[in-house]
């Protein structure tokens, strides 16, 4: 046998790979409720119909060609105006490269960044990719505490206590995926401190930033005096055009201490080639066009937070917080049989045929939890909360 390579035999994805038990009982006829993956467009929400229209429009004018590896000049100038619009940043097109989505960018950050043995601080629980790319790169992923009781805030005093002469930089990801915490501005401009401090550059994660419900998204790069930022972001979430693949990131670097980083990423975004060119057209429509669209959808999403985060509240065994933006919920597992959270996902999945992604798919400070989108209808979030109330009654009570 030709054998597979170490680093990539060590990637997991939690969110896809709880699928492939998932599709075994489908394929016995079985319905199965997917709460698992984080996409609106599995719903009812679509990308604005100006978007969609200049999308095709792009193809049939004849935008099926390579683009500049930087991305589209009018995009990125796009991309400036809505940036300086949204968080106040003074920033030019040559600040922004456009990517294949969130995911490109973060493998650009971290194969720029990480030489083997380079720690990265990010949020726990924190979405896979962080911890995985990190691992890929032979770098060591550093899981902060965030606070559950207080609605999963970052525990500044543990980023503080977790910094070595190796941490390279400190992530956050606001909103966060996977629990829907909106972080406090006091809290974004101490984690700011910390890395002026130490001499690092903080990772901004913000492909959720105009989704939120209880108070506004605040941008490190809109508050940082002298520590460099990178911000990522992209038209997958609130632009709702996740299979288009297709986001960006900007420097916030005042000093120029980002130089040869950004160097680094060019060389990896010249070697990728290009972003796909006829989505970024569209791009462009939907970050200068209306965004009417995005008020009618916030209204529906609280509708259903509102729902499943009450009827979590409700299920005995279960308790959760509230989240404060994007459109997961991140549910405790207070008491029951199972040995693990993977166990306890499975045995629902199996049971009640309602799937979810087990906690510690997201970091050992997620485990003991589940994560849910709440995506769905409300008709659609009640058959699921149905049965695993149901189910967590019947196990409880055995």
């Amino acid at each position: 046998m030709i054998r597979a390579s170490k680093r990539a035999m060590g990637i997991e994805y939690a969110i896809r790979d709880v699928v492939l038990p998932a599709r075994e009982l489908e394929k016995k006829g079985i319905k199965v409720i997917r709460l698992n993956i984080g996409d609106p467009v599995k719903y009812d929400f679509q990308p604005p119909e100006h978007m969609r229209k200049a999308y095709c429009e792009a193809i049939m004018e004849g935008h099926n060609y390579y683009g500049e590896s930087e991305g589209d000049f009018e995009l990125r100038k796009a991309i400036v105006e809505r940036e300086k619009k949204k968080n106040g940043v003074d920033i030019t097109p040559d600040d922004v490269r456009v990517t294949a989505a969130v995911t490109e960018a973060l493998q650009f950050i971290f194969g720029a960044a990480i030489d083997s043995g380079d720690e990265i601080l990010i949020p726990g629980p924190s979405y896979p990719p962080y911890v995985g790319l990190v691992k890929f790169y032979d770098g060591i992923p550093v899981e902060y505490r965030t606070i559950e009781e207080e609605g999963w805030q970052p525990d500044v005093d543990d980023i503080r206590k977790k910094i070595t002469e190796r941490t390279k930089a400190i992530a956050v990801i606001n909103p966060n995926n996977p629990t829907g915490a909106l972080y406090d501005r006091k809290v974004l401009k101490e984690i700011l401190d910390i890395a002026c401090e130490h001499g690092l550059f903080v990772i901004s994660d913000e492909i959720y930033d105009l989704m939120t419900y209880d108070g506004e998204h605040v941008s490190p790069a809109s508050i940082t005096k002298d520590v460099p930022v990178i911000v990522m972001n992209g038209l997958s979430k609130v632009y709702f055009s996740t299979g288009w693949r297709l986001g960006y990131m900007y420097y916030v670097d005042p000093e120029g201490k980002l130089d040869e980083l950004r160097e680094a990423i060019d060389k990896m975004a010249r070697i990728r080639l290009c972003p796909n060119t006829p989505a970024q057209k569209a791009a462009i429509a939907g970050l200068t066009g209306p965004m009417d669209y995005l008020r009618e959808y916030m209204v529906k999403l609280r509708e259903r937070r509102d729902y499943i985060y009450k009827r979590l509240n409700e299920i005995p065994g279960i308790s959760t917080q509230k989240p404060q933006g994007a459109f997961y919920i991140f549910p405790k597992i207070e008491e029951g049989p199972w040995k693990s959270d993977k166990e306890f996902v499975l045995d629902v999945l199996h049971e009640a045929h309602v799937l979810f992604v087990h906690g510690s798919g997201f970091g050992r400070n997620g485990a003991g939890h589940f994560r849910a989108v709440f995506l769905p209808s409300v008709e659609i979030l009640e058959q699921a909360m149905d049965s695993l109330e149901a189910f967590m009654r019947k196990r409880l009570s055995s």
